[in-house]
């Protein structure tokens, strides 16, 4: 009756076994590293920069505890800070040299687990610390929305020359009217073709004629859909420059994310130096496409190290080669098309199944490509991405045909190579300018502080529970206490394997998990003495008080993870953390309060065949008035 078969137990060892692997990491603590990452877009760290970083530490005499790749950046950890800061003079020498001009990488001071490498081998790593528990800088950053759509409606002017100049439609001018577009006619059967032409063409701007006699206009405003989706659109460009640029701080676990209609959340834990955060955050990319010179005076301009021809200037690609004789690119001054008229690019495949970039221009830069490509066909275009004022060659193309608004760029890359090419076109300035409204900056003690007290009100909280359920069910009161232990060891193993950020919030809700989680094993225990009172045999009651709890414990979870879902739904920052926490302790508790307290009675009475008495406390039957006979039951009972 009182028995699991032996595969639920398995279940439950492994999941014991794997809750305390992935938790353990918690608990070693943060080391010194040092991490480097790109300063520049066109600049990749990848298993060579590693190398390198390895040798020159070994030739400096310095031994870390490991030197490895992480994502986009490498970070080598070290036993003491001493050691950091030597180590990160080495480093910056090795990777920058002495030029401090403009270094390609970031030689940045980090803190990583002290883990062993056997927990980070089986992908077992810490929980992140929100800005509130590791201390860092917090921005509040306010998106010009009224630039977004300025720019939005210049745009759209150029677009509406361009097809009204293809279809032969004669107008008296476009110009713009704050945010709106008006375009004069000369007669109203001019004006009506337009109108219904741009209707087709442009679905998101609303067109309304005015004037009268010789002054007929056309006014083109965008509709709310329409100014809300540039809006959405702009921000989340925004978000995602961002986080291009935040990813060069090394920071762990940055927040990003978008607080009302035109504000911007940056929270960078770990960070202490404000002003270096502020200047990456503020950089500003700019996207140029300029023809290169590949003529005979050029190259020997390049080969000799001579004055270059006149109008000409010379930038470095640097995914070529040291010895590259194509490393050097000579490029003309003057500019066809800037990012401003690239919407976009993505990687793809050409009709051979090559690796392809694929770009899409806006209106005026595909008229642009397509006059200057007419008549360079065989030429060389250089696409430059310039940071701080130093460009750089992302590539340079030859031009094998008229291009148009969409046009790839193709040649001898991988797929890793193209999506590379496209990140880098894609990664240019912000959509629209923001500013910074609000900072603080946290120390890392009150973050160490916050920890202490969180930590603390955990422990004591579990401390007075488990003590409660011991002294009030006695056995049955420990199997509770053990459960809860179980319980909150997965919740941490989950988060761990989620790698989520703890915050404040996150631990508050822990506790209330806590709270939370021995409610069900109450409604069990009481349960369970019900069925004794009525004068079942002990291992009957115990079966049916677990029987008959499940549906009751079901229902109250089931409710409190509506409330849950619903705040992770439309809650953001400390609120979504809360509830991400608060979700994940509910499936647990299920799981820790039924199953596994329920395994644990299993193991100590299921096998008795002849159980005459539980430890669950006293059980106080109907009519009972006397001490004796309350002692009697509390005997029965025990």
């Amino acid at each position: 009756m009182n028995r699991y078969p032996l595969w639920k137990y398995v279940v439950l060892l492994v999941a014991l076994l794997v809750g305390f692997i992935y938790t353990l990491p918690n608990f070693f603590g943060e080391a010194p590293a040092i991490q480097v990452s790109s300063a520049k877009a066109t600049v990749k760290v990848d298993d060579a920069v590693r190398e390198r970083v390895a040798q020159a530490l070994t030739q400096a005499n310095i031994a870390p505890d490991f030197v490895q790749l992480e994502g986009s950046s490498v970070r080598a950890r070290f036993g003491d800070p001493d050691t950091q800061l030597k180590a990160r003079d080495v480093i910056t020498r090795a990777l920058n040299g002495q030029s401090s001009d403009s270094p390609p990488y970031i030689v940045a001071l980090n803190l990583v687990s002290r883990s062993p490498q056997w927990l980070s081998a089986l992908h077992a790593f810490p929980m992140y610390l929100g800005l509130d528990l590791r201390g860092g800088v917090h921005f509040l950053m306010q998106v010009d929305m009224k630039a977004a759509l300025t720019k939005k409606a210049e745009s759209l002017t150029t677009d509406l020359r361009t097809v009204l100049r293809d279809k032969n439609l004669r107008h008296a001018g476009i110009a713009r009217d704050g945010d709106d577009v008006v375009i004069n006619f000369r007669d109203e059967a001019t004006r009506t073709q337009a109108s219904n032409l741009l209707r087709d063409q442009f679905p998101d701007v609303a067109w309304t004629p005015q004037g009268s006699g010789s002054e007929l206009r056309l006014s083109g405003a965008l509709t709310p859909k329409a100014v809300i989706a540039v809006q959405d659109a702009a921000i989340k460009q925004n978000i995602t420059t961002l986080h291009n640029r935040v990813n060069e701080l090394g920071v762990a676990e940055p927040v990003i994310l978008q607080q009302g209609r035109d504000r911007v959340v940056v929270q960078l834990p770990g960070v202490q130096d404000t002003a270096k955060a502020k200047e990456i955050i503020g950089r500003t990319a700019t996207l140029e496409m300029r023809l290169v010179d590949d003529g005979t005076e050029a190259r020997e301009a390049v080969r000799q190290g001579t004055a270059l021809p006149f109008g000409t200037e010379r930038f470095v690609n640097s995914s070529r080669p040291a010895d590259d004789p194509e490393r050097d690119v000579v490029v003309k001054k003057q500019v066809v098309v800037t990012g401003d008229n690239l919407n976009d690019a993505q990687p793809g495949f050409d009709e051979n199944h090559n690796p392809s970039v694929n770009l899409t221009m806006d209106a005026k830069g595909a008229r642009i490509m397509k006059d200057m490509s007419r008549d360079n066909i065989g030429k060389r275009m250089a696409i430059i991405l310039f940071e701080e004022g130093k460009g750089e060659v992302v590539t340079a193309p030859y031009i094998r045909g008229e291009l148009g608004n969409r046009f790839s760029i193709t040649g001898s890359m991988s797929a890793q190579q193209a999506s590379d090419t496209a990140l880098l076109l894609r990664a240019g300035s912000l959509a629209a300018p923001m500013k910074i409204i609000e900072e603080r900056t946290i120390g890392p003690s009150l973050g160490k502080d916050n920890i202490d007290k969180g930590i603390a009100s955990v422990t004591w909280g579990f401390v007075a529970v488990a003590i409660f359920m011991c002294l009030y069910y006695m056995m049955f009161g420990v199997f509770s206490a053990i459960a809860l232990g179980f319980n909150l060891l997965l919740l941490l193993a989950v988060l761990s394997m989620l790698q989520a950020t703890l915050s404040l919030p996150g631990i508050a809700a822990i506790a209330l998990v806590l709270g939370m989680a021995i409610d069900a094993n109450v409604l069990i225990n009481e349960r369970v003495r019900e069925e004794l009172r009525a004068g079942l045999p002990p291992q009957q009651a115990i079966h049916a008080g677990y029987e008959r709890a499940w549906a009751t414990i079901l229902d109250s979870n089931v409710t409190t993870l509506i409330a849950g879902l619903a705040l992770l739904a439309f809650g953001s920052g400390p609120i979504k953390g809360f509830a991400v926490v608060h979700c994940l302790g509910i499936v647990t508790s299920m799981i820790s309060s039924v199953m596994f307290s329920r395994a644990l009675v299993n193991l100590w009475y299921g096998r008795r065949k002849r159980l005459k008495s539980v430890s669950i406390g006293t059980v106080w039957k109907p009519g009972t008035t006397g001490a004796a006979e309350a002692a009697a039951d509390t005997a029965e009972a025990n």
